[in-house]
């Protein structure tokens, strides 16, 4: 009997696939399970239909990464803060006032995927790494200026 898993099964497949297995495992505890479905002709197209098309928005938001990547280019960033006398900044430089400085810009960052190399407590240059698309990281530099 042939089924199309709808779930990872260790041993057995992966999401998608067709698989061979025993009648009794597929009709008593697979398919009643919600893991897999009948391996239809209809079911078939179904599937391979659905596969196609999450591989092609896939490959959109990829390209998106790339072009925005492509767009921020070697940009560097001015955020300004608060100084003492001796260059030391009161607080910190997050992942959030440099998400700001990219609004700014004109580029639409989420803060979650901006991560700082080091810490950022004194005026200077430093670079963080945005997480564009798990193939897509590019890296940034910005400036910390006094107020």
């Amino acid at each position: 009997m042939e089924v199309i898993l709808k779930e990872d099964i260790k041993g057995l497949g992966y999401k998608n696939d067709v698989v061979s297995v025993r009648p009794g495992y597929g009709r008593n505890y697979l398919i009643p399970q919600g893991f897999a479905i009948m391996a239809s002709d209809s079911n078939k197209k179904v599937i391979s239909e659905n596969v196609r098309q999450a591989a092609h928005k896939a490959e959109k938001v990829k390209s998106d990464a790339i072009s925005l990547s492509n767009q921020i280019g070697e940009s560097v960033f001015a955020i300004k803060a608060k100084v003492g006398d001796t260059g030391k900044i009161f607080g910190a430089i997050t992942s959030l006032q440099i998400s700001d400085a990219l609004k700014l810009k004109g580029f639409d960052v989420d803060r979650k995927k901006i991560s700082i190399k080091g810490e950022v407590k004194h005026i200077g240059q430093y670079s963080a790494v945005l997480d564009l698309h798990k193939d897509v990281k590019h890296e940034v530099k910005f400036e910390v200026i006094s107020e």
